[in-house]
């Protein structure tokens, strides 16, 4: 819980700047770079949380990893991060600032899992279809899960639509008991 309190103070802060700059899409690409090529890594994580390793250490590999690809800004979030012991926490500030983000700019985020991938094709038509029905803009984050058999499970906020093989499987079996 402090955690999530810890990570919700620090990633408003950064999603404040990025507002006031009106760059919010540039943090989110600099916050999410550096997610996906470091904190994406268990190892990475555990190095980062580990407080054996020194402060320096720490900075020096952000650094060498990010030196001219992310703002300025960014990158002295993330030394301000490792200064105040706060930089194990880094994937719940990115994504407490992706929620801001989004909510700022409109956006509803849907949770689509599928047994198979799905084309670029499905996905643009699945978001032209949400978009349609819910009049805001929607993100697709994807999801694999072969146990779904086939159709998709679709989650939007607090809303579950169930099309998948499966759960037609398991409402047909309910209703054949009853």
């Amino acid at each position: 819980m402090l955690n999530i309190q810890l990570a919700s103070k620090y990633a408003t802060a950064i999603f404040e700047i990025a507002k006031d700059e009106k760059n919010l899409d540039g943090y989110d690409t600099d916050l999410g770079k550096v997610r996906a090529e470091v904190f994406a890594i268990p190892e990475a994580v555990k190095f980062f949380q580990n407080p054996l390793v020194p402060q320096q250490a720490k900075k020096d590999l952000l650094r060498r990893a990010f030196d001219k690809e992310i703002s300025e800004t960014v990158m002295n979030f993330l030394m301000l991060l490792v200064d105040k012991k706060r930089i194990g926490v880094f994937s719940e500030i990115y994504d407490i600032f992706t929620s801001l983000k989004n909510k700022e700019q409109g956006i509803l985020i849907a949770d689509v899992t599928t047994a198979f991938p799905l084309t670029k094709k499905q996905q643009d038509a699945l978001i032209k279809k949400l978009t349609t029905l819910t009049e805001r803009k929607i993100k697709i984050r994807p999801h694999k899960d072969e146990s779904i058999l086939g159709g998709l499970v679709l989650k939007i906020g607090d809303k579950l639509i169930d099309g998948s093989a499966a759960g037609r499987l398991r409402a047909l079996q309910t209703a054949m008991r009853n």
